[in-house]
């Protein structure tokens, strides 16, 4: 996680952030605390910034947030699947959230 992103926020606003598991949980929860975003914020969200973690490193090269690019599909049923791809080896993974 960014920590410089989260200047300003305290710890149970955090511990709420790392909760989050989409970027649409993300801003929900920012509406709901009266939190207003920076753009720089905004951006990280939009590009998962916030929510990335060591969990999401390439399984392959082991590359971290910056080299990887994802985007996610929802279903009708609710789910969510994250797709994955590392910029340096262009391994592909998926998780299902």
């Amino acid at each position: 996680m960014k920590q410089d992103l989260l200047k300003g926020l305290t710890e149970e606003q955090i511990a709420k952030i790392k909760a989050c598991n989409s970027g649409e949980e993300l801003l929900e929860l920012a509406k709901a605390e009266g939190v207003e975003l920076t753009d720089e914020q905004l951006k990280a969200i939009s590009g998962g910034g916030l929510l990335c973690s060591t969990e999401n490193n390439c399984p392959q090269c082991g590359a971290g947030y910056d080299d990887i690019m994802f985007w996610s599909e929802r279903f009708a049923d609710g789910h969510e699947t994250v797709h994955y791809e590392c910029k340096k080896c262009q391994c592909q993974w998926t998780k299902d959230r």
